[in-house]
């Protein structure tokens, strides 16, 4: 049925464009003073079609109409690993090449042995630097105005809610020294991020980890120990924790704002509950911000290196929330306390070792094995891999409303919007056996995390109002960053000679591979080597910032029904909260995939933790205005019209999504209209 509907609108859109094509070779024919061509002759009208020809569809009606609807944001916020255990399926794959043949395509043609009498050795072009900047930004002006007793809604200034969580954002950035940096795209500016956060760290590391007072941020410098240390540390608000919470068990349940789900297949009967027939749902708040970032990085794939330079290490997590949700509530309402607003900043620092999955065996080979053969490639200067990841968040859900009830089942969903980030990044680099670099190696990474959440509302009722339940917390603001290095940071050892003799021979691009360099502990079993040769400095930078920032203060009235028999046994349900502010951010650095790096110069190897967050109970914020509004500035969110009693009522202005707005419906447009 599916296919013939689609041959369908196929088939007429080929006959619409045949027919303006006729139309306009007409045309054409007509103006150069040239009537149309008679048919060609020797096509018979009485010929008869081939029998051959045969279609199994049906031909129908065509059918105009499109179904449309909106697609679900279900996010598994809880797979936080959906790219490490397939890279690392790969590598295993590339492992079980150990053969290393001379004649296989991991050297080709250009293999020189030893004795070879060759005047120059020649080099290849290596892999070239790969920057990525990613910016992604989301803002939604969701300030519903609402009365449903028929008068006109009321004006609400609404500009101290963006006035305090300004105040919130600068608070936040003094607290998180590392979400001012800007993008830079040289490496003279990634020296001076690199020498700023060394400064900062140091200066940090003096003073040792301290705890500051009530609202401000705890600051943690990880010891060289810890570094060295394989294994996992989170930190949860400042503590210390075995394992790191799950999203899932906090995320709080947003009532008739939740995505529809497909119902599980059963044989029993379903069972619909009626209610009781009068019944008043809103939902004011029950917004989603998510940024969620995963960089994988491999860089270049390498056993073995060779730093001639200094090796500089930097692992740094910012978290910072600020949030306010204190309400004014009416006293004959039902007031569900049992879901309070849940803040947590989650930290992860985890360092492995990679493992290929060989086994290892003890017993010693009848005769050693070292290469006898090597292909060089050469980039001449510095090489760069960075990737800049920036999330942002701005959204203004600011709700004025009159309720009243209808004698029917009624929803008003004022809230509800959705506004999601997603970057991700997996990147494998080219596998060498061994990388030489001239220069230095800056290895950095860092996360900044900031939530902001003004959720103050104030929920009322006019006299003779029926009771109702109101619910106006269970906000979720959420900071996980995830820092995991792949690589002992205990691999370290003092420069051999035969490396240097190495980099000095492919300068003087000698062929002959240096004795030193094929008798090496760590290419036993090879039979030839892959090398790299940087001839300046080695960038290996990742750098997430992400700010979600919800204003959502909410002013619901609930007034007495004109109809005496709708205020009777009636169920009302107000949700100003349900909110979930959330930042996620994980990086996966492969650092090596062998336990030796040679280094000459120096190790600076420095992590540090800023955690911080406020909770604002200011009881001296503005008090809702109630200035009519203009006629000429008025918007319904519907019909002006007297709302029936036997008629279920769903008023929805929320759920906004903000990537499907620019999507049409129909494909096709207005051609098979």
């Amino acid at each position: 049925m599916h296919a013939e509907k689609i041959s369908e609108i196929v088939a007429h859109f080929i006959g619409l464009f045949g027919a303006a094509t006729e139309e306009a070779r007409m045309r054409s024919n007509y103006l150069d003073g040239a009537r149309p061509r008679e048919a060609d002759p020797s096509l018979s009208e009485d010929e008869a079609s081939s029998a051959a020809f045969a279609s199994n569809l049906q031909l129908k009606d065509y059918d105009p109409g499109v179904d449309y609807r909106s697609v679900s944001y279900d996010i598994n916020y809880a797979n936080s690993h959906p790219f490490g255990g397939v890279f690392e399926e790969t590598l295993k794959k590339l492992a079980e090449i150990a053969s290393r043949d001379l004649s296989a395509p991991h050297f080709g043609a250009n293999v020189y042995l030893p004795g070879e009498k060759e005047e120059e050795l020649e080099v290849f072009q290596g892999p070239g630097s790969v920057i990525g900047h990613v910016a992604q930004a989301n803002m939604l002006i969701d300030d519903d105005q609402l009365n449903m007793t028929g008068e006109q809604p009321e004006l609400r200034d609404t500009s101290f809610v963006t006035q305090r969580l300004t105040e919130y954002s600068e608070t936040a950035e003094v607290f998180t020294p590392f979400s001012n940096y800007d993008r830079v795209d040289t490496q003279e500016g990634l020296r001076a991020i690199a020498d700023d956060m060394h400064e900062y760290i140091q200066a940090a590391r003096a003073n040792g980890a301290t705890t500051m007072e009530s609202g401000q941020p705890q600051i943690f410098v990880l010891t060289d120990n810890q570094l060295d240390v394989i294994g996992t540390y989170t930190y949860v608000n400042g503590q210390l924790v075995e394992e790191a919470p799950k999203i899932d068990d906090f995320m709080p349940e947003r009532g008739i704002a939740k995505p529809p789900t497909k119902p599980e297949k059963s044989d029993a009967p379903v069972e619909q509950d009626g209610g009781s027939g009068n019944s008043l749902d809103v939902a004011a708040g029950a917004n989603v911000l998510a940024n969620v970032v995963q960089v994988t990085e491999t860089a270049i794939i390498c056993p073995v290196t060779a730093v001639m330079g200094n090796y500089h290490q930097i692992d740094a997590i910012s978290q910072f929330y600020v949030y306010s949700d204190r309400d004014e509530i009416a006293s004959v309402f039902d007031r569900d306390d049992s879901a309070t607003s849940v803040a947590n900043n989650i930290a992860i620092f985890e360092r492995s070792t990679y493992d290929d999955g060989n086994i290892k065996t003890t017993e010693p080979a009848a005769e050693a094995i070292f290469p006898t053969a090597w292909r060089v490639s050469v980039i001449e200067g510095d090489v760069s891999f960075v990737n800049w990841v920036e999330q942002y968040h701005f959204i203004s859900d600011n709700d004025t409303m009159t309720v009243t009830t209808t004698g029917s089942q009624a929803t008003v969903l004022t809230g509800g919007n959705a506004a999601v980030n997603l970057a991700s990044f997996l990147g494998i680099g080219m596998q060498y056996d061994l990388i030489i670099v001239g220069g230095d190696i800056l290895d950095m990474n860092v996360i900044s995390q900031i939530a902001l959440l003004y959720d103050n509302d104030w929920i009322r009722a006019e006299d003779d109002a029926p009771g109702a339940t109101v619910q106006s917390g269970s906000n979720l603001i959420w900071n996980l960053a995830s820092i995991h290095n792949v690589g002992a940071n205990d691999r370290f050892e003092e420069m051999p000679d035969h490396m240097i003799q190495t980099q000095k021979a492919i300068e003087d691009r000698d062929a002959a591979m240096p004795s030193g360099l094929s008798h090496d502990g760590n290419f036993e079993g090879y039979i030839g080597l892959n090398v790299l040769y940087i001839t300046g400095n080695l960038y290996d930078v990742n750098i997430i910032k992400q700010v979600s920032i919800l204003g959502d203060s909410d002013d619901v009235t609930q007034a007495v029904s004109n109809i005496l028999e709708h205020n009777q046994n009636v169920d009302i349900k107000i949700d100003t909260g349900s909110n979930a502010v959330v930042n996620i951010a994980q990086i996966t650095d492969y650092d090596t995939f062998g336990q030796t790096t040679y280094l000459a110069g120096q190790l600076y190897s420095d992590a540090i933790l800023i955690q911080g967050g406020l909770v604002d109970h200011d009881t001296s914020q503005p008090q809702p205005n109630s200035i009519r509004l203009a006629n000429e500035v008025i918007a319904f969110l519907g019909e002006d019209e007297p709302l029936g009693a036997s008629e279920d009522v769903v008023i929805n202005a929320g759920h906004d999504l903000s990537w499907t707005l620019a999507q049409p419906a129909d494909v096709m447009q207005t051609v098979v209209a």
